[in-house]
């Protein structure tokens, strides 16, 4: 049986955060086919996440910077390994080199941090994002570098595909576009209508730094919309919510922290319109995936929508500036065609990018091409071997350093 090790830089949280939907559905993956899945992780666990054994998935704590590692992956001997995020392949990529140098080791991005990083840059220097920045970026320089070491690395926003292999020039081979796997035979078929709905939502982990500047974003729009549309409220769901969050709290404006949602599905489809005033990030938002689910639109801006729609029209508006989201959001509150409209874009979005089945197709055939020509495969990413012989010996010489370090405290 294949045995598949995921490594996780967090434990999963699909109630949380679109990463957490996107690790269970990649987990959920591995298990349809009827291959042996482990998750382990260094994170602490924590209160909202989810019960693997319950999908028939293994758990194991692990330890940075600790040789207990070797021992457990050499006895585990998987045949796929996969980093959730750059950090954790920088961590444990040169152990799984070789304590299991047979593994198809698989990087899931969940999104490029160096791009979301260089964006909220630019947003806090008051200067216009552009790609250049980009190639002086440390993090850039890090991620990229991963991806190289790895034999795929899964991309879940196409314009980050491009972004790779233009800008990067990374080979296409070492690449998959793997957006959000979406059942959609579970499409809710009975829905509020547009009289049944009310008020504006936006929902996003507050730790998520886009999340928190679009939140802050809302504040200074929300009073001319209110002004506009008097009985209209906005609701602001999202988990763990700081202090700072909660004090914007105010009723008598209409802009109310909610906070945690037990039923994120269940907030969105009772809402007329949801918004989300992006200003940086990176890979696609999940927040708009439950929103085409329930067929509630959306306002965003370019940064908002990259990655979701390809060529097809967008499921409610892009706004370029402030009075256009102004604007579009009153529109698709008020104006029911309009907003029938965008439902329509919304299913069509999905239907045409995010079913589950061909996607599935998609993933298994690349599995399965690369594990069958392995060696080949890796003789032709000579920058990915190279990297590996020299970066990951500094990697891996700082990590038994800091391992005898620490053990030198404990005598």
């Amino acid at each position: 049986m294949t045995k598949v090790l995921v490594i996780g830089y967090v434990w999963p949280e699909p109630n949380s955060s679109a990463a957490g939907v996107h690790m269970l559905s990649l987990l959920q993956f591995f298990k349809a086919h009827g291959w042996q899945v482990e998750f382990a992780s260094p994170a602490q666990q924590t209160d909202h996440m989810v019960d693997l054994s319950s999908y028939g998935i293994t758990s194991k704590p692990i330890a940075l910077n600790c040789s207990s590692f070797d021992q457990y992956i050499e006895a585990m001997s998987p045949d796929i390994v996969m980093f959730d995020r750059f950090m954790m392949e920088e961590q444990f990529g040169w152990r799984v080199d070789k304590f299991a140098p047979n593994a198809l080791k698989i990087l899931d991005t969940e999104d490029l941090q160096c791009l979301r990083g260089a964006r909220h840059s630019a947003v806090k220097a008051g200067v216009d994002f552009h790609r250049d920045q980009l190639l002086d970026s440390e993090l850039a320089k890090r991620e990229i570098a991963a991806i190289l070491r790895c034999d795929l690395s899964l991309i879940i926003s196409d314009y980050e595909l491009e972004l790779l292999t233009n800008t990067f020039n990374v080979s296409p081979r070492l690449l998959l576009h793997l957006p959000f796997l979406v059942d959609l035979t579970q499409i809710p078929s009975q829905l509020p209508s547009f009289d049944e709905r009310k008020h504006f939502m936006t929902i996003g982990n507050f730790r998520h730094a886009p999340n928190w500047d679009s939140v802050l974003y809302l504040q200074k729009l929300w009073p001319t919309i209110k002004k506009r549309l008097p009985d209209a409220e906005l609701h602001i769901y999202g988990s763990y919510p700081p202090k700072k969050a909660t004090a914007l709290h105010n009723p008598k404006t209409g802009f109310l922290i909610k906070g945690w949602a037990d039923d994120a599905i269940d907030v969105m489809k009772h809402s007329r319109v949801c918004l989300s005033p992006l200003r940086f990030g990176a890979g696609i938002k999940g927040k708009f995936l439950e929103a085409m689910l329930t067929q509630t639109p959306c306002v965003t801006t370019p940064v908002g929508a990259e990655g979701m729609h390809g060529a097809l029209p967008w499921h409610g508006a892009i706004a370029a500036n402030e009075k256009e989201f102004i604007d579009e959001a009153v529109e698709l509150y008020s104006n029911e065609s309009y907003f029938k409209q965008a439902q329509s874009n919304g299913l069509n979005i999905l239907s045409d990018r995010y079913d589950k089945s061909a996607l599935y197709r998609r993933l298994e055939c690349k599995i399965s091409t690369i594990q069958n020509n392995l060696t080949q495969h890796r003789t032709q990413n000579f920058y990915g071997q190279m990297l590996k012989h020299h970066t990951l010996r500094s990697t891996q010489y700082m990590s038994q350093w800091i391992e005898e370090k620490n053990a030198n405290k404990m005598r």
